[in-house]
């Protein structure tokens, strides 16, 4: 099969003529917006919730042993999901003005922290709980701080 050839200049933008912006250097092309504003704005609180509920859900039937679901259960995960959702939140609007460093820091032990509760709810001891969550904890500082030391410089704003 042939397909045809990409015409010079890219990929235009409905109402602009192609090429008509010039080959300038300091000219830079970036992505279209899929979504509205409006649409990120809800999505910064849905996204949270959502994750707060499932986080929830798997502490209280790992609390529960695969016993019957009670008050009290339901209760101890609607709680789990408030403090994860509003933890998570917290890091979303307070994380991004951190230094690279203290940015990486904050997301990895959000991250410790939360598997270390996830698996002290099972029949592990709060010992072998937080000695499971130090490597899970150090892969994320590794893979969150190469992540923000390739895009962003050393204020931690964003690299354009």
């Amino acid at each position: 099969m042939s397909h045809a050839a990409p015409a010079s200049g890219g990929m235009s933008r409905p109402g602009r003529t192609p090429g008509a912006e010039g080959r300038a250097a300091d000219v830079r092309s970036r992505p279209p917006d899929v979504f509205d504003a409006r649409t990120h704005a809800i999505a910064r609180i849905v996204f949270p919730v959502v994750l707060g509920l499932i986080y929830g859900f798997w502490a209280a039937a790992n609390r529960r042993f695969g016993g019957p679901i009670t008050g009290w259960n339901l209760l101890f995960g609607f709680v789990t999901a408030l403090v994860f959702a509003v933890v998570f939140m917290a890091l979303l609007k307070l994380a991004p003005r951190m230094r690279r460093e203290l940015h990486a820091l904050l997301w990895s032990a959000f991250v410790g922290c939360a598997f270390g509760f996830l698996y002290s709810q099972s029949t592990t001891t709060a010992l072998g709980a937080a000695l499971m969550s130090l490597p899970i904890a150090a892969a994320t500082f590794l893979v969150f701080f190469y992540r923000y030391y390739t895009r962003e410089d050393a204020s931690g704003r964003r690299i354009r």
